[in-house]
């Protein structure tokens, strides 16, 4: 059997989530490029006016800001997770966010104008990114709601169960602040879950 590309292998995935025809499957396979970037890298830098819808295919990525000084991690994204910076897209105003790699990451890109110039004539590829979104809107909801009704320990048990590599992946400091937590507290529950 042939070997894949990525884009290939991507479109694939779309297909997954949402049945394309062939003729729609093509076309975003013909507006996807690939871009990797190595280990703690900014894939958008914070200032940027996000434009292009991300996927990562390969490693680990996040969504970060400052306040106050601090680096304040507001979401990871693994394997064929949707990363952008929706407040920046949706307005056309630059972002106070980054994104950033954690490991050397590849990426599939995809510029927003072309994508969304194309719902209109393919009801399928509307579709499919309304389920992306939708999908993506209730992560958010329930990071959310885990923030305001569980418990640290409970949280950190929750992101190990979605995704393991975790551990292995990303500096406690990332963890931590994305769980709302001091690198202590952290440690702590590391130590008890063990």
């Amino acid at each position: 059997m042939k070997h894949l590309s990525g884009k290939q292998q991507f479109v694939i995935h779309l297909n997954d989530i949402s049945p394309l025809s062939s003729q729609v499957s093509d076309a975003i396979l013909n507006m996807l490029s690939e871009v990797k970037i190595k280990k703690n890298h900014d894939l958008q830098s914070i200032g940027q006016t996000c434009k292009t819808i991300y996927f990562v295919q390969q490693g680990v990525a996040r969504i970060y800001y400052y306040k106050d000084g601090k680096d304040v991690t507001e979401y990871f994204a693994f394997e064929n997770d949707l990363i952008i910076r929706a407040e920046s897209l949706f307005t056309g105003k630059p972002s106070h966010k980054a994104i950033q790699s954690i490991s050397d990451t590849n990426f599939i890109a995809i510029p927003a104008r072309q994508l969304f110039a194309l719902f209109d004539q393919h009801r399928d590829i509307e579709r499919l990114f309304r389920k992306i979104v939708e999908h993506s809107y209730v992560d958010t909801i329930n990071r959310l709601e885990s923030l305001q009704f569980h418990a640290a320990e409970e949280r950190y048990r929750s992101l190990i169960e979605k995704s393991p590599e975790v551990i292995q992946e990303i500096p406690l400091k990332h963890i931590a602040s994305y769980l709302g937590i001091t690198q202590v507290s952290l440690s702590r529950i590391r130590a008890n879950i063990s």
